[in-house]
């Protein structure tokens, strides 16, 4: 499927902007071995021969709209000149997320992760083997980007959840994804501070099991969740994975921060 997948894209951005896509490499799930056909969309990164034209843009935002709509293919574009210096700082690059293509707005997918996963997991579908790209990952930006965005994005958006539960029973079913994405998303973040490494989604809820026992079942019932395993959660969990947000942000802060 992922093979598929790209394949297709190449086969249309060759035939409608022939060399413009001189690099593809597959990263995220897929590059760390924890690909979920139901659950996961494909992500890259896209090295290119030159800056993009309007033309180009036009015809990059017809392509991925032809493009399946499950699995998707998201990404970022990186021009030669982005690509010797691998940009953190949200500037404005064309990128496509959750299927689809915005050319005119800050990316903030291009962050210190991306780079560490794409040095260290990723997998070449067009263009130089890996390390030929010479990708710098500096530890000190990777832990900064780390714990600020468990702060200021994961304890922030956890911070909402007992509002909206209010007047919710505890035993109401709620969006799985959403309980999933609470629990796992900041294990990841620091499992990275502690390791200057990256992991699945699947393997972040080992990790949390390991740090935080009290969360472990809620972790591993999202995992079996993402395996498409008939798992149902309620506002109570929903709760509980707001409650893991905050015990891991405070625990990375204290220890790396």
């Amino acid at each position: 499927m992922i093979q598929d997948l790209t394949r297709a894209y190449l086969a249309k951005v060759d035939h409608d902007l022939p060399g413009y896509v001189r690099g593809l490499y597959v990263v995220g799930s897929a590059a760390l071995g924890a690909w979920q056909p139901r659950a996961s969309d494909l992500d890259t990164v896209i090295l290119t021969s030159r800056p993009a034209t309007g033309d180009d843009l036009t015809q990059l935002a017809r392509i991925h709209s032809e493009m399946p709509g499950s699995p998707r293919l998201d990404g970022v574009y990186l021009e030669p000149a982005l690509a010797q210096v691998w940009p953190i700082d949200n500037r404005t690059v064309p990128f496509v997320v959750d299927g689809h293509f915005t050319p005119d707005r800050p990316c903030g997918e291009l962050t210190p992760v991306l780079w560490l996963t794409l040095r260290r997991y990723g997998i070449p579908v067009r263009g130089p083997a890996v390390a030929d790209l010479r990708i710098r990952v500096d530890q000190e930006q990777l832990r900064r980007y780390n714990l600020d965005n468990l702060r200021e994005y994961w304890k922030a958006t956890a911070a909402t959840i007992p509002a909206a539960l209010a007047d919710v029973p505890p035993d109401q079913v709620v969006d799985a994804d959403t309980v999933g994405w609470f629990v796992l998303g900041p294990a990841r973040l620091h499992y990275t501070l502690a390791h200057q490494d990256v992991i699945s989604k699947t393997a972040a809820a080992e990790y949390l099991a390991e740090l935080f026992p009290a969360y472990a079942d809620l972790a591993r019932r999202a995992v079996r969740r993402r395996a498409g395993e008939p798992e149902q959660f309620t506002a109570a969990d929903l709760a509980s994975a707001g409650r893991s947000v905050d015990a891991v942000a405070d625990d990375a802060w204290r220890r790396f921060g």
